[in-house]
């Protein structure tokens, strides 16, 4: 059974552990944080940011992952997720995603996804969200990426 329920303390040292997984980074086109720079990043820009809407995401029990979204001066809400790689496979983001939809009921809102994250693609087009363009951008940091929206 999937779940989602606000984030614990305790959560964020599995969420370091899940962005840690070298593969999970590599798909994801985000690099890892150490664990000073993982707990601090949780504390200030995501937990301590009141804008913003975070969940732990649990798969019959254990902390599988997060959904989060955050309200960006230029675009409007942005979403993002991250599943532990032993949980990939099995639907927990989508469901988790799907959830959280239910929950946050602003739109539009937009997800960036790299390239060639084909996996996370399918997820957002599974709970309704179109990508904006055929062609990838390339953000800043040199990561070709598509942009989605669910209006």
């Amino acid at each position: 059974m999937i779940s989602l329920r606000p984030v614990e303390e305790t959560d964020i040292a599995v969420f370091y552990e899940h962005q840690a997984d070298q593969g999970a980074a590599t798909m994801a086109a985000f690099p890892a944080r150490d664990r000073a720079a993982h707990f601090a990043h949780w504390s200030k820009n995501v937990l301590g940011n009141p804008a913003g809407m975070v969940r732990t995401v649990l798969l019959d029990g254990a902390v599988a992952g997060n959904v989060v979204s955050w309200n960006d001066a230029d675009l409007g809400w942005l979403l993002g997720y991250w599943i532990g790689r032993q949980f990939w496979g099995r639907g927990v983001a989508t469901e988790a995603v799907r959830l959280y939809l239910d929950e946050l009921t602003e739109r539009p809102i937009h997800a960036f996804v790299a390239l060639h994250n084909v996996g996370s693609q399918r997820v957002l087009e599974k709970n309704g969200f179109t990508r904006v363009s055929t062609q990838p951008e390339v953000a800043a940091d040199g990561v070709a990426e598509f942009l989605f929206v669910l209006d």
